[in-house]
């Protein structure tokens, strides 16, 4: 099957490639087209391979990746909190604008093809109960986070007119993210394990006492192919899911870091509010009512311990830098 991933160059979309390219892969990928707004690096692949540097909101491009024979696409491309925030004209036009185009394309050129959107915890906000699950209504307090509720309106629409197999599911944080830190209002969650490990200090602008939803990075590509692989009849009239995630505490963050790679590292966390990204934080939930995912069979990771165990094998080559 022909397979696209939007947002390929980042984090999520590489190791998502290189999961489809896998011998084990839960999808038969007979050809993979990896797109973003600079040309995504294509892993090595015994199959067509594919990698377009594109404007996704730009006129016409949505019909070039969506063909009669695309199968599943994978809709991660987005601008992430702390710039949509900041430039709310790119933030709409990427996270919204180019989300109708897409599901367009799809409604017009291929109507069967399995669409899967990426959403966040930011659509909630206000005043929220323990454990907000997906009947409950959304109110987000910022940019990214209305952009992402608005998609997920539009992509059940068209699944519900039957105009693509849309699927959105809800992701938690996901931490330990390797490489450089990007400008998510959460990314200070991957800093503190990935910068003081290489020695580095790593700034905390949130209270101790702030939790977070949180999610690996293994779990939540495994989960995004599950969403591929589930039949329609699985989602039935509710096309919009929250992924399992744990709850932890910022001081838990750090605690944990301490055990799995030693009080020198703790050591390197600085505590600095800041009072405008703590508020923003805080306004989303600490934690989802997953238990339709679960259900369904998605995965669910076990402890923050074991995402910073996670985070060394696969991106330090189970090597803790001295």
């Amino acid at each position: 099957m022909k397979i696209v991933i939007t947002g390929a160059a980042g984090f999520l979309g590489a190791r998502l490639a290189r999961a489809l390219l896998a011998p084990n892969s839960a999808l038969p990928v007979s050809e993979l087209v990896l797109v973003d707004v600079t040309a995504p690096t294509p892993p090595p692949a015994s199959i067509p391979v594919r990698a377009l540097a594109l404007d996704l909101a730009a006129p016409g491009v949505a019909e070039q990746i969506i063909e009669s024979d695309t199968a599943v696409f994978f809709h991660l491309a987005a601008i992430v909190s702390g710039n949509a925030e900041k430039d709310f004209d790119l933030g709409f036009r990427v996270n919204f604008d180019a989300t109708r185009a897409l599901l367009e394309a799809a409604r017009r050129r291929a109507s069967d093809l399995v669409f899967v959107m990426t959403s966040t915890v930011g659509v909630y906000g206000g005043t929220l109960p323990d454990a907000p699950d997906e009947d409950f209504a959304p109110m987000p307090q910022t940019s990214y986070g209305c952009a992402k509720a608005m998609a997920e309106l539009l992509v059940s629409e068209y699944g519900r007119r039957g105009w693509s197999d849309a699927r959105v599911v809800r992701l938690p944080t996901v931490s330990v993210r390797g490489g450089s830190a990007n400008t998510a209002i959460s990314s200070f969650a991957s800093d503190i394990v990935r910068e003081t490990l290489e020695g580095r200090e790593a700034t905390v602008p949130v209270p101790p006492e702030l939790c977070m939803w949180l999610t690996g990075p293994a779990t939540v590509v495994h989960n995004l192919v599950y969403a591929a692989t589930l039949p329609a009849t699985a989602w039935k009239e509710r096309r919009v899911l929250a992924l399992p995630g744990l709850t932890v505490p910022t001081r838990e963050l750090v605690a944990a870091l301490g055990r799995v790679c030693g009080p020198q590292c703790a050591a390197r966390v600085r505590w600095r509010p800041d009072a405008a990204l703590a508020a923003m934080l805080a306004s989303v939930p600490a934690r989802l009512d997953a238990r339709r995912a679960l259900e369904l069979g998605f995965r669910e990771d076990k402890s923050y311990d074991d995402l910073i165990r996670e985070y060394i094998r696969d991106d330090l080559g189970g090597r803790i830098p001295t």
